[in-house]
């Protein structure tokens, strides 16, 4: 069987919840030195997941995405295996919430305390840009990168 007529199984998992189960051609999940693609036949691997968006579906063309932060992905047996410390789906994201939650990072990235955790702050405005261009992609909206690729996503095609 070649690559081409297999598939992958993600499964995505937070401590709270399943969050997608799904048979997909291709899944590019944020690593911690960058954006990986998985292709069925991928070498087994487990890499550290940061801020970012999880793009899943066919090999080309555009993909759903989910936002996530944090966790772990085991790649073994075309199985891609995603613990998450959160993920969400974009029709979960409440948007008023998430610009609510963008606005108070910016304002406290802008204006600092002197108490203030800036990785943490940092990490606030992430999850919230993040969980906008989400939602912002699932509504045809902002956010979408021009053809509607993730970073390193046209090279996932080639032998």
């Amino acid at each position: 069987m070649s690559r081409a007529d297999r598939l992958l199984h993600l499964e995505v998992v937070t401590p709270a919840r399943q969050v997608l189960e799904a048979d997909v051609e291709a899944v590019i999940l944020p690593a911690l030195d960058g954006y990986v693609g998985i292709l069925p036949g991928h070498a087994p691997m487990i890499v550290g997941l940061d801020i970012g968006l999880v793009h899943y579906g066919g090999q080309s063309g555009p993909k759903q995405v989910m936002a996530v932060a944090g966790g772990f992905a085991e790649v073994r047996d075309d199985q891609v295996k995603v613990l998450a410390d959160t993920a969400e789906l974009a029709r979960e994201i409440d948007v008023p919430r998430a610009k609510a939650a963008f606005a108070r990072a910016e304002e406290r990235l802008r204006h600092p305390s002197r108490d203030l955790d800036l990785a943490r702050a940092e990490a606030a405005l992430r999850r919230a840009a993040v969980r906008l261009e989400v939602a912002g992609r699932a509504g045809g909206g902002g956010g979408a990168r021009e053809g509607g690729y993730a970073p390193g996503e046209e090279r996932l095609g080639e032998p």
